[in-house]
């Protein structure tokens, strides 16, 4: 028997790929089945032209990036926060003591740089979560990563530097800040020292009716007495202080870059007696610059901050970086008198406006 295809159709020209069912095969067939091969050929070519026709290299390229792309996507969208080194797990062997980096801290729960917050992390990414719903991710990619890499961070930062709560990575890192870096509120600070020294002084009279007067706090030190007035402490107004401080309270709203709603911004008023020395110690976070503007400067009266010494000068204003290591003492004579400062937290410079209104929101005291 011979095998002959019928008339041919698009389903026939399929079959010669089958094999037939004898060994005999047509003339008709064999001129079949190379016709089918000869379009396959033509086929293929025809497909490897138009490839080369694109620059295979970009297509590659497009490829690549799509893949990273859908990768990026999937990672950020299951990425939760790595565990946090709070400072308790920094300074494990000197909390045992109820000492870290050599200061005595206050122990209290409403301090968010004593208090210790197991989770800390989960809570703050918990937070830019909220705050990107409600406004928007746009320009967070610095707070997230922060946030994300927080425990690799502290562990790795040189000792001199080491903010004990929140790093905000690729900041600008100096001990101390030049004038110009806030000059606007500088100049207005230091046009307003009469103002600030005189209500200092009306509240400083107390003390000779009272060793620590009402609205005072007294800070742990190895030696000697150190003397807090707080018209914002972490954020929270203390109304009784500001109805003392009337004038200089009122000043600091008219400050552009005062941190104001923020578990990292305080303004106070700091009292040195002679013969005090402040141990060691580190601040919470490098997102601020604290200011001191000196009202009452005695002599032998230095600040450390990094290992690099300054003097405070009165009506003048220091800037510098309380996550470095620092100190201050003063050593001059008891008739000299207190070292006098009037400090409040500005931001950092190199914090963006956008990440000012997340960090704001993200440490908002009370949050």
């Amino acid at each position: 028997m011979v095998w002959v295809p019928l008339s041919p159709t698009s389903s026939d020209r399929r079959a010669p790929l089958r094999a037939p069912s004898t060994t005999t095969m047509s003339l008709e067939w064999l001129m079949d089945w190379s016709w089918s091969l000869d379009g396959l050929r033509d086929f293929i070519a025809t497909g490897i032209q138009s490839f080369r026709d694109c620059d295979a290299t970009a297509l590659v390229a497009v490829a690549c990036l799509l893949v990273l792309f859908v990768w990026y996507c999937y990672h950020v969208g299951r990425e939760q926060p790595r565990a946090y080194a709070t400072v308790n797990a920094l300074m494990q062997s000197a909390e045992a003591n109820g000492v870290q980096n050599g200061f005595v801290y206050c122990q209290s729960p409403e301090c968010v740089r004593c208090s210790h917050h197991d989770g800390l992390n989960q809570k703050l990414y918990h937070n830019l979560q909220e705050y990107a719903k409600r406004y928007s991710w746009s320009g967070m990619g610095r707070i997230h990563k922060g946030i994300r890499e927080q425990g690799r961070y502290l562990n790795s930062r040189p000792s001199i530097q080491k903010p004990e709560v929140f790093f905000l990575p690729d900041l600008p890192t100096t001990p101390y800040f030049s004038r110009d870096t806030q000059k606007h509120d500088v100049e207005l600070l230091e046009r307003n020292f009469q103002t600030i020294l005189c209500e200092f002084e009306t509240l400083y009279k107390a003390f000779s009716n009272c060793s620590l007067p009402q609205g005072w706090k007294m800070n742990s030190t190895p030696s000697g007495e150190w003397f807090t007035f707080y018209l914002v402490n972490q954020g929270m107004c203390v109304p009784r202080n500001c109805r003392r401080c009337p004038r200089t309270y009122r000043l600091l709203g008219s400050l552009r870059t005062c941190i104001g709603n923020n578990v990292f911004g305080n303004a106070c008023i700091s009292v040195l007696s002679p013969g005090t020395v402040i141990a060691e110690h580190y601040g919470p976070t490098n997102i601020r610059i604290r200011c001191h503007l000196g009202l009452k400067t005695p002599s032998n009266c230095e600040l450390v901050v990094g290992g690099e010494p300054q003097c405070w000068a009165e009506g003048r204003c220091l800037l510098f970086d309380d996550s470095f290591l620092h100190t201050a003492f003063h050593e001059g004579a008891p008739e000299e008198g207190p070292r006098v400062v009037f400090m409040v937290d500005l931001w950092h410079p190199n914090v963006a406006a956008a990440e000012r209104q997340a960090l704001d929101f993200i440490f908002a005291p009370g949050r």
